[in-house]
């Protein structure tokens, strides 16, 4: 089975809200099995608009990747980061 792979770019506008939302974001990464692979380090931008924040969190499937972002658990995260972030994010299936 394919790994699922989500990938974020982010702005985050309010630092210190941002992390209520790395704390309640954590039972629903815990839950369906996420391992981050990048969580905002350096970067170089190629092409287009770039973010400040780049993450990919990798999941056991496809299936996991999408039921964490719909869960209960995340989407109560999911309001705090929209509050104080803008960000683009995408479920990628792995090869």
């Amino acid at each position: 089975m394919a790994k699922g792979y989500w990938i974020a770019r982010v702005d985050v506008r309010d630092a210190e809200r941002y992390k209520d939302y790395v704390a309640a974001a954590k039972p629903a990464f815990e839950k369906y099995g996420a391992n981050f692979l990048a969580r905002g380090g350096a970067f170089t931008q190629l092409e287009g608009k770039a973010r400040a924040r780049n993450v990919v969190i990798e999941f056991p499937s496809m299936q996991h990747a999408v039921d964490c972002y719909n869960s209960p658990e995340y989407q109560i995260a999911a309001k705090i980061r929209q509050e104080v972030a803008d960000a683009e994010m995408v479920v990628v299936e792995g090869a």
